[in-house]
């Protein structure tokens, strides 16, 4: 839309009206104006009145799917409507946040964010459709870290061995990489950097196909989230080095934090959040915000959340907007730096 030449006209349209015109006309405004009003406060006060399309980007049976099935059926039985899961996992998720971005603010339609789509893959593809301005953040629901785990043939039962071992290693220890453009990712470049090591980078299109290549020894070690990797880790199959959360993970208790193992700061963790598009009523925004803050204090959804190794974490609208701004702040520069050796 040319703005400027809008205004000019609209400009020259009011000054063609009569002081007299325009000063009787004012109450016929206020009126039609506060008639629109009440209307939107009265439909943001019964909302929803219909389904909500609930935008995922991940496929069907993944975690965070897990996730937001759980978070959609609470939602269902708080407001008495549906949910409705429309999994677009294409693209890393980028083409769902983007639909999500496009869609009508009226509170029908609302999506799963993360610090992979709404993070990372905008600090590796500026060029993306969307933006933190696109979006307006509901509230946090949950996060989870990664885990270092390796084969456990590997010679090494520690961190301090491990990187011993990489800094020995000739040629370098071999990393399972689930997407180059991943937190995962980015994990294992900021254990590079805070190690002073190098690791081999194996790409792969399935993380299923990545955790069996590190059980089958044909792969050193992945940075692995956690729902495909705790019951592995709990058989024996896989050996956890260290999670990558600022705290112990309660599943994995006995495994120390990498801050715990010599990288003091160290703190990486996938974080869900719900978000809904730019516009859609500061009403609906509070209904949602207040909804989630209490459904995510339950003791049964906390169970339910750490059963899929997530910690359920809620927030207000506010404070999600600023963890975004944030993670952008701390991931901005490990990612101009690995963006050579980085790939969709």
């Amino acid at each position: 839309m040319n703005y400027a030449a809008s205004y000019a006209e609209e400009t020259h349209i009011t000054m063609t009206f009569s002081r007299r015109t325009f000063v009787g006309s004012i109450p016929i405004l206020l009126a039609g104006a506060r008639a629109r009003a009440q209307g939107a406060s009265t439909a943001d006060k019964d909302w929803p009145t219909r389904p909500v399309r609930f935008i995922v980007p991940a496929a069907p049976g993944s975690a965070g799917d897990d996730v937001c099935r759980l978070v959609a059926q609470k939602l269902l039985e708080k407001f008495g409507q549906p949910f409705v899961i429309v999994n677009q996992p294409a693209a890393v998720g980028t083409l769902a946040i983007a639909d999500l971005a496009r869609a009508a603010p009226d509170g029908y339609t609302i999506g799963q964010i993360s610090t992979s789509t709404n993070v990372i893959a905008k600090l590796y593809n500026p060029a993306l459709s969307y933006d933190l301005k696109n979006f307006a953040p509901i509230s946090l629901l949950g996060s989870s870290p990664y885990v270092l785990a390796a084969y456990p043939g590997l010679p090494a039962k520690s961190i301090t061995e491990l990187v011993a071992l990489a800094k020995a290693r000739h040629p370098p220890l071999s990393n399972a990489v689930f997407g180059t453009m991943s937190l995962g990712f980015l994990a294992a470049k900021l254990f590079e950097q805070k190690a002073g090591v190098k690791l081999n980078e194996i790409p792969y299109r399935s993380s299923a196909q990545a955790v069996l290549d590190v059980i089958a020894g044909r792969v050193d070690m992945q940075f692995s989230t956690l729902p495909p990797a705790v019951p592995l880790i709990h058989t024996g199959k896989l050996r956890a080095l260290a999670t990558t959360g600022a705290q112990r993970f309660a599943t994995l208790a006995d495994v120390p934090t990498l801050a715990e193992s010599g990288f003091p700061g160290f703190d990486v963790a996938l974080w869900l959040a719900m978000a809904a598009p730019e516009g859609t009523p500061p009403a609906i925004v509070a209904k949602l915000n207040s909804a989630l803050v209490e459904i995510l204090a339950t003791a049964d959804m906390r169970q339910a959340m750490l059963r899929r190794s997530f910690v359920a974490e809620s927030s207000s609208p506010v404070g999600l907007a600023q963890r975004i701004g944030a993670e952008m702040d701390k991931w901005r520069d490990l990612v101009a730096a690995s963006a050579g050796s980085a790939k969709p």
